[in-house]
């Protein structure tokens, strides 16, 4: 697969992965940095996605359903050997697995985390699935709190083992 097929392919599920997130024509075309205008051609089947604008859908929408079905799981690798495809290509060593996060607090197997790089915050479900991420605390204090997984009595970012510190690695 090239770049145009790629791009074809992704520009076909645009709107099936703006629908599967509940997103207006407004924020999907906000969340990809694109107009509105560019959006809606697309979705008509008038233009293409950029190649920019597959790789930031591709990313940002990494765990769509749809987009999982349609090429058979995470799209990083293919967009990777499609990007260099004809580039001679000498990896950079990894962490070792070594990506640091802080255990901010744990309710009821649901974990907030904060990365001691970047700062952000993740939730992770029991099962350590991503459900959200945000460099605002509130934020997801505030989706746990819509969840009636913690009331305001219980906002509290004390980590119950006297912050004690755990790392995980980031897949």
């Amino acid at each position: 697969m090239n770049k145009n097929e790629l791009t074809g392919k992704l520009t076909s599920y645009a709107r099936l992965v703006r629908t599967e997130y509940h997103f207006s024509q407004d924020q999907m075309a906000q969340i990809l940095g694109i107009s509105k205008k560019s959006l809606v051609e697309s979705e008509k089947g008038r233009r293409d996605l950029s190649w920019p604008e597959c790789v930031a859908l591709a990313t940002i929408f990494s765990q769509s359903t749809v987009l999982q079905n349609a090429f058979g799981g995470e799209l990083s690798d293919m967009i990777r050997a499609v990007a260099f495809a004809d580039t001679k290509v000498v990896y950079p060593a990894t962490m070792g697995g070594k990506v640091w996060w802080k255990v901010i607090k744990e309710i009821h197997g649901y974990r907030i985390q904060q990365n001691i790089l970047s700062q952000h915050y993740r939730l992770l479900d029991p099962r350590d699935g991503r459900m959200m991420s945000s460099f605002e605390l509130e934020e997801i204090l505030d989706y746990l709190e819509q969840l009636n997984l913690i009331d305001s009595s219980e906002r509290s970012t004390e980590h119950e083992d006297n912050e004690q510190e755990e790392t995980f690695t980031l897949i």
